[in-house]
């Protein structure tokens, strides 16, 4: 029963141990993450000249910044108590193989004393042939053979014993290193948290005392989101309309073709997904949902999918359909995923627009001064389609992206934050 107990606690420690470093492995990547994040919202903010020039826009990088640096300071928390049970751990696995070195000690000293009192050779052949039978002998050999063998494995465990420890001591030196180095990164980011804070305060107080020219900015705004809106259902609707134009025309080209072959109802939908290389590109792409690149190299969501709320004004939401990235100024804007350029508009005062097609999946591109591919056009994933649009006096450019699922003549519009990687 204690030989069932030890070993369960051995497989406690093990599966703790490889849990443990899993766990930890997985808070080094998330950080590694955050501090990428980091980099790029520090990115955008220094290019802008002063706090009194900096956009509603940068206050939203500036929140951003400001809940990366808080989830950092988390996951360096969680870093910190994973190194103190680690070290915890290691200290008990420590004691544990103390405690066996001394039994194991306690062992050998007594097959150590029983062999200083055999050591005579004569004696050991004594006590081998002075048995009563051949086979009695041969069992008295092998036993003392058998005491031998055991003295030299006692003294190698505990020789491998002593060699853990050693590696143990080691490695808890090691996690007490990166704990202390943890430490001083979770203080310097406490201070820089609270000047981002002061500098959010700063620009938001600012803002405050412009309630009513904001509020006019805003439906300008909204009424431009609303003729964008319009302009992008009306070109897929239009594109489904064509699509199944040419289908139907096929159709009646067979049929013409071979009048005397018997009719069925098509089962096919306008999307066309009838086709080998739009199944192809649709299942690649849901294949693909949480790892398609960014429209952008670099840059932070500064509006998400669904309902805002205002940065300034209180109990003021906007509805977004898709996601805005605030971006360098000026930066060029790049396809998510390998497909075919299905309209590129101009909607005046809102810049210009390019919808890529991915089998019965659509993209959409918005906020653009130039564009570099035509309708019909091939594109590979991150190939480069446009540029960016930057408003007056604004060091950012916001590019907003949009992603449509067409089945059949519907059209569902899906939060690309699901679909693009983190």
């Amino acid at each position: 029963m204690k030989n069932v107990s030890k070993i369960f606690i051995a497989f406690l420690l093990f599966t703790y141990s490889v849990n443990g470093q899993s766990t930890s492995e997985k808070l080094k990547r998330e950080q590694a993450r955050l501090e990428r994040k980091i980099a790029d919202t520090k990115s955008l903010l220094g290019k802008s000249k002063s706090k009194t020039q900096a956009s509603l826009n940068e206050l939203k990088v500036i929140e951003n910044q400001i809940v990366f640096r808080e989830n950092l300071l988390r996951n360096f928390d969680n870093q910190i108590r994973g190194a103190e049970l680690s070290i915890e751990n290691k200290q008990q696995e420590i004691d544990q193989l103390y405690d066996k070195i001394e039994r194991l000690k306690l062992q050998y000293k007594k097959l150590l004393l029983y062999a200083y009192k055999h050591r005579n050779k004569y004696n050991k052949m004594m006590y081998v042939v002075s048995a009563e039978s051949y086979n009695e002998a041969l069992k008295r050999k092998k036993y003392l053979e058998r005491i031998k063998d055991i003295q030299k494995k006692q003294f190698l465990i505990i020789q491998q014993n002593q060699a853990l420890i050693k590696k143990e001591i080691e490695a808890i030196e090691i996690e007490k290193t990166y704990k202390k180095t943890v430490v001083v990164e979770k203080s310097k980011e406490k201070e820089i948290i609270e000047k981002d804070k002061a500098l959010q305060e700063e620009v938001y107080q600012k803002f405050k005392s412009q309630e009513q020219e904001l509020l006019a900015t805003l439906r300008r705004e909204e009424s431009k989101k609303v003729v964008l809106r319009n302009k992008i259902s009306a070109a897929i609707r239009k594109e489904i309309a064509e699509a199944e134009a040419r289908r139907k025309a096929a159709e009646a080209a067979r049929r013409k073709n071979n009048p005397t072959s018997t009719s069925t109802k098509t089962t096919v939908s306008p999307d066309f997904v009838s086709t080998k290389e739009s199944a192809r590109l649709s299942a690649s792409f849901e294949g693909n949902k949480g790892r398609l690149p960014w429209p952008v190299s670099k840059g932070s969501i500064t509006e998400k999918f669904g309902k805002n709320p205002h940065p300034t004004l209180k109990n003021v939401y906007t509805n977004n359909r898709g996601i805005d990235i605030s971006s360098p100024k000026n930066a060029q804007v790049r396809a998510v995923f390998e497909g075919v350029v299905t309209s590129v508009l101009s909607i005046p005062g809102a810049g210009k627009v390019i919808i890529l097609k991915h089998g019965n999946y659509r993209t959409v591109y918005s906020n653009l001064k130039d564009t570099y591919v035509s309708k019909g056009d091939k594109v590979t994933t991150k190939k480069v389609i446009g540029s960016l649009l930057t408003k007056d006096k604004q060091n950012l450019s916001i590019v907003h992206f949009e992603l449509h699922k067409v089945s059949g003549s519907s059209v569902t519009c899906l939060n690309p934050s699901l679909w693009v990687s983190h």
